[in-house]
């Protein structure tokens, strides 16, 4: 009897999501989203964070399947510099994100939350040695 294996030819339908707008619904929105101008060290800089896709496949043998996912990252240029990535690091809670600055020499940086006033403030830490960062939303 001939037999034929279907499974390595199985595709299943994924929704594709472009757009970071189109996320809203599926991660609650934080203080720390969006559009930041800021100071650090007294020189200019600006912050965005998004929410965007974060697909994950995994296979088991010959059969493949993907999920949809939601992440925050961000990105940071100083003074009109280039745009780094930024992650966000474990403990960040409430009032308070700790940042994984992700340029050539990566550290921790962090910035607390002032609802009053809605500014953040923080440090960032370059060679050691802690610097203020101060940002405020733009929505």
């Amino acid at each position: 009897m001939f037999r034929i294996s279907y499974a390595k030819y199985l595709m299943l339908p994924i929704l594709a999501l472009s757009t970071s707008s189109a996320f809203g619904g599926l991660i609650t929105k934080q203080w720390y989203h969006g559009s930041w101008d800021c100071n650090i060290d007294g020189r200019p800089a600006k912050m965005v964070w998004q929410v965007v896709n974060d697909p994950q496949t995994s296979c088991h043998g010959d059969i493949c399947s993907t999920t949809s996912g939601v992440k925050t990252i961000g990105w940071f240029s100083d003074n009109g510099a280039p745009w780094v990535r930024l992650g966000i690091n474990p403990g960040t809670n409430g009032n308070r994100l700790k940042i994984r600055y992700m340029g050539q020499e990566p550290d921790n940086w962090y910035l607390d939350f002032v609802s009053h006033n809605t500014t953040a403030v923080g440090k960032t830490t370059w060679r050691g040695k802690q610097y203020p960062l101060s940002c405020w939303n733009r929505h």
